[in-house]
């Protein structure tokens, strides 16, 4: 059977869960139509590059399926009738990828680098000057009064 990667996004109105049921639900159609999912991810409530349906971020999920063409056909008519379903987008593949895609590697990579930074300094503005008083040193109060001459 042919494989496909299937990209859709919903409403920002629904929750993340609703969202994540959306993809059992059309996993479903998939299975019932002689098909299988191979994989699914969520990626999350995200914003968009323009506003569709006065809409300005959707909930992201993709779908990898073996299917045949009439399962993919059905489960993308079912989506066309739901109100939350706002884009489609199906990608016939000649082999699924290992591993998450590259929007979660994305996100994977953005947490480690996260964890790397320095800890951040919480102490009040007035306590860091006085840690550092080279930064102090540069306020000259001379040139201060001169300007107000």
């Amino acid at each position: 059977m042919p494989l496909y990667e299937h990209v859709f996004i919903t409403r920002q109105d629904i929750s993340g869960a609703q969202a994540e049921g959306m993809i059992e639900q059309f996993g479903a159609v998939i299975t019932e139509n002689g098909g299988t999912v191979i994989g699914h991810e969520y990626w999350g409530l995200r914003p968009m590059a323009y506003k569709i349906n006065k809409n300005r971020k959707g909930h992201y999920a993709m779908m990898r399926l073996d299917a045949p063409s009439a399962a993919v056909q059905e489960m993308e008519r079912q989506q066309r009738l739901n109100d939350n379903v706002m884009r489609t987008v199906s990608f016939r593949v000649d082999e699924h990828e290992e591993g998450p895609s590259q929007m979660m590697q994305g996100k994977t990579a953005r947490d480690e680098r996260r964890g790397s930074r320095p800890p951040r300094d919480d102490r009040p503005r007035e306590d860091r000057k006085e840690a550092a008083p080279e930064a102090a040193a540069e306020v000259k109060p001379e040139a201060a009064t001169e300007e107000n001459s």
